[in-house]
């Protein structure tokens, strides 16, 4: 019988993921899932009790919270298979803020529905991007995506909102971003055999399909074709940006002019002119740096999930 590890940050998703352990808990007994549940107590504490997971043999680790969390546990699943421990598989309960990291692995949000998938175990390998620089200069691994610039921006500022959850939470940090954040950086990117150089106003580098729990900046996204979807946007003024964002929220960006949509293995993003917010899947990677580095690394991880 397979065991399951589950992991609450009980602050996740404004204190959300915490009010939901009754009902966790009572879902996998439900299900009669043999289970063990523990709760975060720090930063990087999921990764940690992640990779102690796999260590000790459970089937699943799951990330019962929101994206911030899934991505510390997989950091700690990926540390784990570095040495030598493959056999746990990576699963989400998606409770938290924007569930973006879920939604890109097929799984939707809420309690009920994530315990059910864990219960008929079906598992998709899905590719994990590796990120280097700002604050990770040996590296940060992720699997919804990258941010640079005002994605980026705006997910500070929605860092500091805390009566809220979801789409409205992050379209009021993008108006206010637009007030702040209106000098877009030049930027040279590499990806794979192209080079572009631009004052950008956004790069979003992207393994699963949407940020900000609602803006498709990957409509088309695929988290096990082995390769990354790049929306690259060009500076515009605040009106423009107001413009754009229903864009975005509907995945149609491509239809404008600022927009350029590509796809690439590697990926380098260094500051000409200016300097780089960085995110990936949410978390801050640098508020301001010069150049980060990302590859893609096809085939890493089990997820439990939906069938197709």
């Amino acid at each position: 019988m397979a065991r399951y590890l589950v992991i609450i940050n009980p602050t996740a998703g404004r204190g959300f993921a915490g009010r939901s352990i009754p009902l966790i808990e009572a879902e996998l007994r439900k299900h009669k899932l043999d289970y063990k549940v523990v709760q975060t107590e720090r930063p990087w504490h999921s990764a940690e009790l992640a990779e102690r997971g796999a260590q000790a043999g459970y089937d699943v680790v799951v990330a019962a919270s929101g994206d911030g969390t899934a991505n510390e546990v997989l950091n700690g699943l990926m540390r784990a298979k570095k040495a030598g421990h493959t056999k746990a598989a990576m699963g989400i309960i998606a409770i938290g803020t924007g569930n973006d990291f879920a939604y890109g692995m097929g799984i939707p949000g809420g309690v009920e529905v994530g315990v059910k998938i864990l219960a008929e175990d079906y598992r998709r390998r899905m590719d994990v991007g590796l990120l280097k620089g700002g604050d990770y200069p040996d590296g940060r691994y992720f699997g919804n995506g990258v941010g640079i610039g005002f994605d980026a921006a705006t997910g500070f500022v929605a860092a500091k909102i805390r009566w809220m959850r979801g789409l409205l939470l992050y379209l009021i940090a993008a108006i206010e971003t637009i007030f702040i954040y209106y000098k877009p950086p030049t930027v040279k990117l590499v990806y794979d055999d192209q080079e572009l150089t631009q004052p950008s106003l956004m790069i979003s580098i992207m393994n699963g399909r949407r940020m900000g729990g609602g803006f498709y900046f990957a409509p088309n996204g695929n988290p096990a074709d082995g390769t990354f979807d790049l929306c690259i946007a060009a500076s515009a003024s605040r009106a423009r940006i107001f413009g754009l964002i229903p864009y975005f929220m509907k995945g149609t960006q491509a239809t404008q002019k600022e927009v350029k949509m590509a796809q690439a293995h590697k990926v380098t993003a260094t500051a000409l002119k200016g300097t780089l917010p960085v995110h990936c899947d949410g978390e801050t990677v640098a508020f301001e740096t010069g150049e980060i580095a990302v590859e893609m690394l096809p085939q890493q991880i089990e997820f439990v999930t939906q069938k197709a």
